[in-house]
Order: C-alpha cells, then structure tokens, then sequence
C-alpha cells in the first residue's frame, strides 16, 4: 500500500535505515531503504516508487479484495485500500471508475472439469467512467484527513513527521480515521453503481455497502456463501 501511495505521489520520500541490509554480510548500495521495500521486514524487494519515471503512474484496483460472482452483479463492500489511495496521495489522483462484466462466463467459481480451462465463445463486457474530479468529489474527506495528521503531529511533537503512506497507529486505528475511510470507500463505490446502473442492472440493496453486509456470506473465507454468491480469495 505505501507504495501504490507513493507511485500517485510525488516524493522525495523519507524512510527508516532498511533492516535487510542489517542482516547481511556484505551490505549493498542499492538496499537504501529508498529504494527497496519490505513486506515482512525480512524480504527486500525494489520499490516502484523509487524510480522517477513510474512517478504519478497508473494503480489499477479491484477495491471488492475478492472474487465475488453473484447472478445480479451485486458487488460486495469496498475495503479501505482505495481510501487510503484517494486521502493519502499528494496530489489528489485522477479516478477513473470501471465496470467489468463477464469473467464470471468465463471462470465461474462453480466450474467443475475441466477446471483450470477457461470456457471459450463467452464476452467480456468493459464499461469506462469519466474521469471523476478529485476534488469536488473527495476534496473535504482529503482535508478532514489533513487536519487528522496535523493533529497527530501536533500531539506528538517529538516523533518524526508522517511520511507518505506509513501511519502511526493513531491514524490506522483512531475512530475518526477510521469513518473517513469508510466514507471514502462508499463514495468510491457510488462511482462505479452509477456504471452498474448504465449496464441496466437493478438498485442494489442499500446495505450492500457495508462491511456487516459479510456476515451474511456465513463463516467460510470462499467458495459457496450463504448468500448465494461465490467468493474466492485473491
């Protein structure tokens, strides 16, 4: 995630020493923390953000974070991943929503043999949005969290200011980060319904939004839901 931030920011970007190059015999030039990242603090990877060229890139996103096939389209709760795209970024990024329709023809979850083949004469249909303005649109959830951060700083004068995409746990946890973000997301999620809408599919339930609404999919993590719809993890 901090690097999806970081490629749709512009830097330069501050980091802590990288712990790898601790870890190692012979340290390496090219392990500076500005240049790799770590999903566990033990790998090292090269980050995208370190390179001036990818710089304000593209980030494409499927904001579900699952599989979810059901016969009317109804997509499942936008996780938080997108918020964060949208209230962290420095510029605000352009948004383009898009409603994609028919992998489900393709690779339904519910194929049984042969399973790994996809089903050949089905469509995929693509439907693109405009690009929405940033700014009317998320620009006072984008203040409101501005002045979230300005506070965290202000009250803890003495840690290092907030870098780009890396949050204390004040703004992961805190109750009024936490309903931004739930905010953003269902703003996100009414740009693509308004897609969903043009395709000529019904009005949603207006719950389905909700992170509650999982509970109604039963206790399993994938497969066939109680709800009837088929998750799988991605």
């Amino acid at each position: 995630m901090t690097q999806a931030i970081r490629l749709l920011s512009r830097g330069p970007f501050r980091d802590p020493p990288a712990k790898v190059a601790m870890d190692r015999d012979i340290s390496d030039p090219f392990c500076d923390a500005q240049l790799t990242y770590s999903t566990n603090g033990h790998d090292s990877f090269p980050a995208p953000s370190a390179y001036a060229s990818r710089k304000h890139a593209w980030v494409h996103i499927f904001p579900e974070g699952k599989i979810h096939q059901t016969p009317d389209m109804t997509m499942r709760y936008f996780k938080w991943g997108v918020s964060r795209l949208i209230l962290e970024s420095e510029p605000g990024p352009d948004l383009v929503p898009v409603w994609i329709q028919g992998f489900q023809n393709i690779m339904h979850e519910s194929r049984e043999f042969p399973r790994f083949a996809p089903r050949v004469g089905k469509s995929i249909d693509i439907t693109f949005g405009e690009c929405v303005d940033t700014e009317k649109v998320f620009g006072d959830l984008r203040t409101r969290w501005k002045e979230l951060v300005s506070r965290h700083e202000k009250q803890h004068l003495d840690a290092d200011a907030t870098e780009r995409g890396v949050l204390p746990d004040f703004l992961k946890y805190g109750e009024d980060a936490v309903r931004l973000r739930e905010e953003c997301a269902m703003r996100v999620r009414e740009q693509v319904l308004q897609l969903r809408r043009r395709r000529g599919w019904p009005e949603e339930d207006p719950k389905a939004h909700l992170g509650d609404t999982s509970r109604a999919e039963g206790s399993k993590s994938e497969g066939h839901m109680d709800d009837g719809s088929w998750v799988k993890d991605t």
